[in-house]
């Protein structure tokens, strides 16, 4: 009997919707907009724990969406941000916003190796700029201009930069998270960084990127991985399922185990 009431279109389309609706409620595809995803509640995770100057890196700067809230939820802290972005037109309008002693800007990509890549994108400065020529051609978009950048990894940039400690990692560069990450094995391994927050979307379809990866990544590292919720509460995925391998725009969190329960108890 039940089949017969939800096999029709309609009630399809209803259940499809409703679907959607609570997925979103879970933070599944609300991870597009930092105002709104959960997001800046880290920030008060950040505030809580601070013993001395905080550091963040925003990987996948684009024109300061994130960076704009780190330093409004980061005012009055001892802090310094160092932004990572490829992208000519990007990193201009980041230099536009003027100078601030605390931001350090770099004009280059993150990846698990050094060198030159190409950038491809639908329009200059765009959010959905990649190291991955995306297909797109189901939302009409085409990425049919490029350029070239230079790439560098975190390892070589901390140990460059004498960066001791990473408090919190962000991570947003549209399905290559995971080469970023494998270019800091070496931090990772001396336990370096607190916090890696990361964003999965339709991007990770190009790249072949899957949650199970970032599962491994984390978990070999002893690091708790949490989905965030639109309203900042982190919900603790204990162990991996395929129905995580959800390609709509979420956020999640790796917490470093010896910081978990101090940062557990501020959400």
């Amino acid at each position: 009997m039940l089949h017969q009431l939800t096999g029709g279109e309609i009630a399809q389309a209803c259940l499809a919707r409703t679907a959607i609706v609570s997925q979103r409620m879970m933070g599944i595809g609300a991870g597009a907009g930092v105002m709104n995803s959960g997001e800046a509640n880290l920030f008060k995770m950040l505030r809580r724990r601070a013993s001395g100057s905080l550091v963040v890196f925003d990987v996948g700067a684009n024109h300061g969406q994130f960076l704009s809230l780190a330093l409004k939820s980061l005012e009055g802290e001892d802090y310094h941000i160092h932004c990572f972005e490829p992208s000519k037109e990007a990193f201009g309008s980041l230099l536009s916003r003027g100078p601030e002693s605390r931001v350090i800007l770099n004009n280059f990509a993150v990846g698990n190796c050094e060198g030159t890549r190409v950038l491809y994108y639908d329009r200059s400065g765009s959010g959905m700029a990649s190291l991955t020529k995306r297909e797109l051609a189901h939302r009409g978009i085409r990425f049919d201009q490029s350029e070239d950048v230079s790439v560098a990894t975190l390892d070589s940039y901390c140990e460059t930069h004498e960066i001791h400690n990473i408090d919190l990692l962000k991570l947003d560069i549209e399905g290559h998270e995971l080469e970023a990450l494998r270019g800091a094995e070496r931090t990772f391994d001396r336990n370096a960084v607190g916090m890696v927050m990361f964003e999965m979307g339709g991007c990770n379809v190009d790249t072949r990127t899957f949650f199970r990866d970032f599962w491994r990544f984390f978990t070999d590292r002893k690091m708790t991985l949490h989905r965030i919720t639109p309203s900042g509460r982190l919900l603790e995925i204990r162990r991996y399922k395929e129905t995580h391998e959800q390609f709509r725009t979420t956020n999640f969190v790796a917490i470093r185990q010896d910081d978990q329960q101090s940062e557990m108890e501020s959400c």
